[in-house]
């Protein structure tokens, strides 16, 4: 059972109905994750511009941001992330069967800049629950740090590092929350039952 009551359309006013309408004909109804967050209409307001600018078309080529952001729903376990991430990856162009390669760690077939990516994706959603500050201060090892400064420019770093944490906060979020599906399931073997 949901967490908090999921609010309704109609309990919106000003901006934050305008934003909610705008998500609604984009999507054809109201994902719970907004449900859940229009019960502070403020911060539903800044909540959907904000998602859509991390997770949309910008200096990251899209297959990368939109793998990663799947990989960090795998990595935190949680349904609700990788259904919408999944849905997202297989509408901009991704198939099945390269998402469940990436998600059971099978990238000997992918390029670089991708193992890379999912690399810095795994170390940043992982170490900074398991490894002290003092130990590894940037979360991330200096080997794929190294490598992610050889392939990517500032802007792919900056776009990379927000889609990783974003998505890492949300899956968090979507699993306290315990949200029904609202989205198709994940293709056969993303699923993390």
């Amino acid at each position: 059972m949901t967490l908090v009551r999921l609010a309704e359309i109609d309990e919106l006013t000003g901006s934050a109905l305008a934003m909610a309408e705008s998500g609604a004909a984009q999507y054809g109804k109201l994902l719970n994750t907004w449900k859940a967050i229009m019960n502070r209409p403020n911060l539903f307001e800044a909540y959907l511009p904000f998602l859509r600018n991390v997770a949309g078309p910008g200096p990251l080529d899209q297959a990368i941001k939109d793998t990663c952001a799947l990989y960090v729903g795998v990595l935190n376990h949680c349904r609700y992330t990788v259904s919408h991430r999944s849905t997202s990856a297989l509408k901009n162009g991704a198939d099945a069967a390269t998402l469940v390669k990436m998600a059971t760690d099978e990238w000997a077939d992918f390029d670089s800049k991708m193992r890379t990516a999912l690399e810095f994706t795994k170390e940043l959603t992982l170490n900074p629950a398991q490894i002290e500050y003092s130990t590894l201060p940037q979360a991330v090892s200096s080997d794929v740090l190294r490598d992610l400064k050889a392939q990517f420019n500032d802007a792919e770093i900056v776009d990379l590092a927000m889609t990783v944490s974003v998505w890492n906060a949300l899956a968090r979020f979507h699993r306290v929350m315990d949200f029904e599906q609202d989205m198709p399931d994940a293709p056969e073997g993303l699923d993390p039952r």
